[in-house]
Formats: structure tokens, C-alpha cells, sequence
């Protein structure tokens, strides 16, 4: 206990109790029958605040919470959600902890090292981007997916996330808190139709949050590391 106390700040600490107390109170309030719902958000919340420190066990949790979020969108219809994470959420997140592993900052394998992209890599995700989006546009078009606007939005937003994760960009974090404001819009829309997913839109809000702090984290760890360079 020690240990993690030592390792996360008050305020990160502060940041994680309150998640999961809001994500617990939302769960039982509104839903209170999806247990999957709710184990997810919880490790949704945990994995959120590792990656803020820029460890690696928050891509591994990634994974998970991929796998668990693919199954709760394909209920709902939401194929476009089901294939981002399941199809390019889970596998990158496989790729970004091999590279959050590879490259340490001092030996330090509980921090990344920070990357800092150039302009031709920039235009690279871009062209990506495009590409990936408009592919995925007509193949979600082709399954009906439930509000095809916002879900091809979110593959686009949920894409530069990915890709900036992987390259150990700082605005990672920035790129999914915009993706969780398009799931906060997708899953409004779910819960007109079915209020049990209610606790969803509030899991992603607690995410907005933490995500916003995570960028900071980022910017900071990034100033510290070239500080000691």
C-alpha cells in the first residue's frame, strides 16, 4: 500500500476513487443488471491512470477493456464501435506495449520514454486517417450501424488516439479525450432507447476527465524528462 501510495500522487489517487465511487453509483442507479458494464468502466478508470504515469500496465489493461467494450457495443448495434476496438483499439494497444516496453525512459519500466513526432509523421497519420476513415465509413454503412455520423467519427478520433499511443506522442491522451466526447454524443443516443445505458455516458464523461488530466501528466513527464537529458 506504501508502495502505490508512493508511486501516484494525492490528486491521482483522489482522481481514481472518485471514478470508480461515480462509475459504482451510476452502474447501481441506472443499470444495476450489466455486470459487464460495469467491470469494464472500472478497468476503463484503472487503466486510464496508469497511462497517465506513462506505464505500460495501462496498455495491457487496454486490451482487456477492448475485448470487454467490443461485446457491449455489438449488443447495442454499435458494429462501428465493436470493430474500432476490437479490430484497431485491442491490436494497437498490443503494439504500444510492446513499444512502452521497448523503450523505457532510463531503464525505468514504469515510465515511457516521451516521443516527439515531426512534421512528415504528422502528415503521415493524417494521409492514415483519411484512408482509415473512409474505409471504415463504407464498411459500416454496409452493417447498418446505429448512428453512422458519430460511429465513423469515433473510428477517426479513436484512430489518431491509437497511433499516437503507439508512438508515444503526449497527444495521445488529448486525441481521446475528443473520441470520449463522440462516445459521450453515441451512447446519449443509446440511452433515448434504452436508459439502462446511462452508466455508459457517465463512464465516458469520468473518461473525459481522466483523459484531460493524462495529457497534462504527459506534458509534464516530457518537460521533467528533457530537463534530466
Amino acid at each position: 500500500m506504501r508502495k502505490i501510495k508512493n508511486y501516484f500522487t494525492g490528486f491521482e489517487i483522489g482522481l481514481w476513487m472518485s471514478s470508480v465511487i461515480v462509475i459504482t453509483f451510476s452502474y447501481f442507479f441506472f443499470d444495476g443488471k450489466d455486470i459487464l458494464t460495469f467491470i469494464a468502466s472500472i478497468i476503463g478508470a484503472t487503466f486510464l491512470i496508469f497511462n497517465a504515469k506513462g506505464n505500460p500496465i495501462g496498455q495491457f489493461l487496454t486490451i482487456i477493456f477492448s475485448i470487454m467494450y467490443g461485446i457491449i457495443s455489438y449488443r447495442f448495434a454499435y458494429y462501428g464501435e465493436m470493430i474500432t476496438y476490437l479490430g484497431m483499439t485491442m491490436p494497437m494497444a498490443c503494439f504500444a506495449l510492446i513499444s512502452w516496453l521497448k523503450y523505457p525512459y532510463k531503464n525505468n519500466k514504469a515510465q515511457v520514454k516521451v516521443n516527439k513526432l515531426s512534421k512528415n509523421e504528422y502528415a503521415f497519420m493524417v494521409v492514415l486517417t483519411v484512408v482509415v476513415t473512409v474505409a471504415f465509413y463504407f464498411v459500416l454503412k454496409t452493417f447498418n450501424t446505429a448512428n453512422l455520423i458519430f460511429s465513423t467519427l469515433s473510428v477517426t478520433t479513436s484512430f489518431i488516439a491509437v497511433y499516437l499511443t503507439f508512438k508515444r506522442s503526449s497527444f495521445f491522451a488529448l486525441a481521446y479525450a475528443c473520441n470520449d466526447i463522440v462516445l459521450i454524443m453515441l451512447w446519449i443516443l443509446a440511452t433515448l432507447k434504452d436508459n439502462s445505458y446511462f452508466s455508459v455516458v457517465i463512464c465516458f464523461f469520468v473518461f473525459l476527465v481522466n483523459d484531460i488530466y493524462g495529457f497534462i501528466s504527459w506534458v509534464k513527464m516530457e518537460k521533467n524528462q528533457r530537463l534530466c537529458n
